[in-house]
């Protein structure tokens, strides 16, 4: 937050400071200063310009889910394959004892997996990032959605049940599967609790909520800023809502 007018009794209004916009639409304000910053936004047309357009960016991030990554190209394949053989062939061209060409193999079976490793990365990340590398979707590449439960997110949010708010900035866009563990587990959560498993949230990942373990997954609602936040239960699925919370936030 850079906006040094931002907050009650501060100089906050026309031209509006992108800052205090983003920090509302996020829904990281308190609820006193949400609820006198909307009517102000909402009767101005530029300041619902760029609130629509807070709304557009989070609807494309979270689109991020669904054409597959193309395998390695073959040029990029061959010209890593090219720098190893290079690199190995360097290293054996030295005559040597026994004894060392021994700790020389086996360093460089360890360079050689790190090599490919740090290899492997850059490539998938050109292969993210490259226009034309992949299919898109509006214009953004999209990175194949991960249904092995591995944590798109560094660790569980410690929320507050009165304050849940607080966190749609750090789950929107996030596929972390956590305690539910896969895709498929997720739809029979969602599917207990009514919702129609076909609808796409647009992120989800593992919290605690006063301590309790969860998963939250955070919906659009149609209305502008405006979202739907579950939580559930480690143990939910069929036939076991394992419903802990059901809220709207946002205006």
């Amino acid at each position: 937050m850079t906006d040094e007018g931002r907050g009650l009794g501060g100089a906050v209004g026309p031209p509006w400071s992108v800052d205090v916009l983003a920090d509302l639409h996020a829904g990281v304000l308190s609820e006193r200063e949400a609820a006198e910053l909307w009517p102000r936004v909402n009767a101005d047309p530029e300041a619902r310009a760029i609130i629509e357009a807070l709304d557009a960016t989070s609807a494309d991030l979270a689109s991020l889910t669904a054409a597959p990554i193309e395998p390695m190209p073959a040029d990029v394949a061959a010209r890593i394959e090219a720098a190893i053989t290079q690199e190995s062939n360097a290293r054996d061209s030295n005559v040597v004892s026994i004894d060392v060409a021994r700790k020389r193999r086996n360093k460089r079976a360890g360079w050689g997996a790190g090599f490919l490793a740090a290899a492997a990365a850059v490539v998938a990340a050109v292969v993210i990032t490259v226009p034309g590398a992949q299919e898109q979707t509006g214009g953004v590449a999209e990175p194949a959605p991960s249904d092995s439960g591995q944590a798109d997110s560094e660790a569980p949010l410690a929320l507050q049940s009165d304050n849940l708010g607080s966190a749609l900035g750090e789950i929107n866009g996030v596929r972390d599967f956590g305690p539910v563990g896969d895709q498929q587990r997720l739809a029979a959560c969602v599917e207990a609790n009514g919702i129609d498993p076909a609808v796409k949230p647009v992120g989800f990942r593992p919290a605690t909520i006063d301590g309790q373990e969860a998963l939250i997954v955070l919906y659009t609602t149609g209305e502008l800023a405006q979202y739907r936040l579950i939580a559930l239960s480690p143990e939910c699925g069929p036939g076991n809502p394992g419903l802990l919370k059901d809220e709207v936030i946002g205006r």
